[in-house]
């Protein structure tokens, strides 16, 4: 005949025990959705899932680099196309005043080129995030300072640097968005060659504003190249993106076959535990009740 003993009481009290956690980390994981809360849950997965995790906020970082980078870009092609446009109906004032006519034609353009050289100067000193845009890297200081004669523009400067601001885009790559420094003191130039046009149509001789035609075409040149070198700068962060968004996504799925439950599963094994919880209490509740006069009647 066998008595229940202290160590059959602790036994069944371990057991009991065993039960309640597993049920409680069923129940967790059915209402989350997830199986791994501690490193001890599944050693090798939460490795894996702590270098998954690494990752993607590496690739997050990325994609935010991306974003201001493609936005710096953006900015400053726009900023290019402006100046192209001023390029362009500078090269049409020019035109126009190589086969004027009259002293009045000729301040007539003289007065818009005037408002060009404004309109430049403005542009070329434009800020983006509060920073000048064609500066190099020295973003704090107006690029372009201007020297005037009577109130007009006489003489224009470079006071920006020759550096370039990259943004890494990968663990093994970066991009610099913004101009260079040739295009920048392209820039300077351009702007020198709109005074060099006003002045000519001042003047009032198709000599004079013929002479500096092909300066007009140099600066005019320079930025289309600087707008095609741009468009592809823009691509090629736009591709960065695409990848960046295509392994962002793996690694979600990663994450997600590592870390998620198979919830189907994982409601049966919360059933099958809840039931053999509640036979163990009801069973355990029967044999500690039991004394030795049970077995003596």
């Amino acid at each position: 005949m066998r008595v229940a003993t202290y160590s059959t009481t602790e036994d069944i009290v371990a057991q009991i025990q065993k039960l309640s956690q597993r049920q409680s980390r069923l129940q967790s994981q059915v209402s989350t959705g997830q199986r791994i809360f501690q490193p001890e849950d599944d050693p090798a997965a939460a490795g894996r899932l702590l270098g998954l995790n690494t990752e993607s906020g590496q690739i997050a970082q990325y994609q935010s680099n991306a974003t201001r980078a493609l936005e710096v870009s953006q900015a400053t092609y726009s900023g290019l196309q402006a100046f192209k446009d001023i390029s362009d109906r500078a090269g049409e004032l020019a035109t126009l005043g190589a086969g004027a006519q009259s002293p009045d034609a000729y301040k007539a353009y003289a007065k818009e080129v005037n408002q060009l050289i404004e309109q430049t100067v403005q542009l070329g000193n434009t800020k983006f995030r509060n920073d000048y845009l064609f500066a190099g890297t020295a973003v704090a200081t107006p690029p372009f300072n201007v020297t005037r004669v009577a109130g007009d523009v006489s003489a224009v400067t470079y006071a920006g640097d020759a550096g370039q601001t990259a943004i890494q885009l990968s663990p093994s790559s970066s991009i610099a968005p913004g101009t260079t420094n040739t295009t920048n003191v392209g820039l300077k130039d351009f702007l020198n060659n709109l005074v060099a046009l006003r002045d000519a149509l001042n003047v009032g001789t198709s000599a004079a504003v013929t002479a500096v035609q092909p300066n007009l075409d140099t600066s005019e040149n320079l930025l289309v190249n600087a707008l095609s070198e741009h468009g592809a700068i823009e691509l090629r962060i736009e591709v960065n993106q695409k990848q960046l968004q295509t392994r962002s996504d793996q690694v979600t799925n990663l994450v997600s076959k590592e870390a998620d439950i198979d919830l189907p599963s994982t409601v049966v094994k919360l059933n099958q535990t809840s039931t053999a919880y509640e036979a163990a209490l009801s069973s355990a509740t029967k044999i500690l009740q039991l004394s030795i006069l049970d077995y003596l009647k």
